[in-house]
């Protein structure tokens, strides 16, 4: 019992997801909607790449920073050899001075101060050479690690152009598809558009302007040959009378009173 009313929500359930799915559908393939969908992908793309450029930037920034200091690391290093060679060249004025005497020349207190400063500069230019070799290292990953992100990011840029470019090409398929969907149910006579149903109805208006006209025409014709029927059978009649009159004598009586009556005139005041 218990797993067949599990059923029938889960039942309920895809009905309703599938109802709302398809009002989804036929929401999202409006072209409105589909301007806006595109505009909202336009806009989230523009910010990921403006987040991206300045990453970008970041990193450049963090490059120019590594060669200055690699320039600063540098101008230490060959500092540190000319005192190096300094205090080298200090101790060797002492061996001059002695004439080669070792343990004059180490009894020396100049000596020993030339010999410590040595000590230290060399050490500190070990320092400063693996410092630069470190930084000549990162700035090489960066500069490549750069040039690949301004190589993705125009990729991008590209990419963007196209979406705005498809944009006005959706919907105007999807306006081109609607419309030929509408011109096919009108013809097939399944279609509720309203702009189909007045197209229908100035359609049904024009034939019949088109008939009324006719009818027109034909009833003026009509009356035309109503008219010229009447005429033929009055001349028929009287054509017949006075072929009666003049079997029967009258019409010889009727030429001579009208002759007198033509010849009788009242005379003016």
């Amino acid at each position: 019992m218990f797993s067949a009313i599990g059923r029938f929500f889960r039942a309920i359930k895809y009905l309703i997801t599938g109802k709302v799915d398809q009002a989804a559908d036929s929401i999202s393939a409006n072209p409105t909607v589909i301007s806006a969908t595109f505009d909202k992908v336009i806009t989230d793309k523009k910010k990921r790449l403006n987040e991206y450029k300045d990453a970008i930037s970041a990193m450049i920034a963090q490059e120019e920073s590594k060669k200055e200091r690699l320039n600063a690391i540098t101008q230490e290093i060959e500092k540190l050899e000319k005192l190096k060679s300094g205090a080298a060249a200090r101790a060797k004025s002492l061996v001059d001075k002695y004439s080669g005497d070792v343990n004059a020349v180490k009894n020396d207190p100049e000596y020993q101060k030339c010999q410590s400063a040595f000590k230290d500069f060399t050490s500190t230019l070990a320092e400063k050479r693996q410092r630069a070799q470190e930084l000549d290292d990162d700035l090489k990953q960066l500069i490549n690690n750069v040039s690949g992100h301004k190589t993705q990011i125009q990729s991008l840029m590209r990419e963007l152009e196209k979406i705005k470019e498809e944009k006005h090409d959706a919907v105007a398929d999807v306006l081109s598809a609607k419309e030929e969907k509408q011109i096919a149910d009108m013809v097939n006579g399944i279609s509720n558009d309203k702009s189909s149903q007045e197209l229908q109805r100035m359609r049904d208006l024009r034939q019949k302007a088109v008939a009324n006209a006719r009818v027109s025409r034909e009833l003026a014709g009509l009356d035309a040959k109503k008219a010229e029927s009447e005429f033929l059978e009055y001349a028929q009649d009287h054509a017949a009378d006075d072929e009666f009159d003049a079997l029967i004598g009258l019409s010889a009586k009727k030429e001579a009173s009208d002759s007198s009556t033509q010849e009788t005139k009242i005379p003016e005041a």
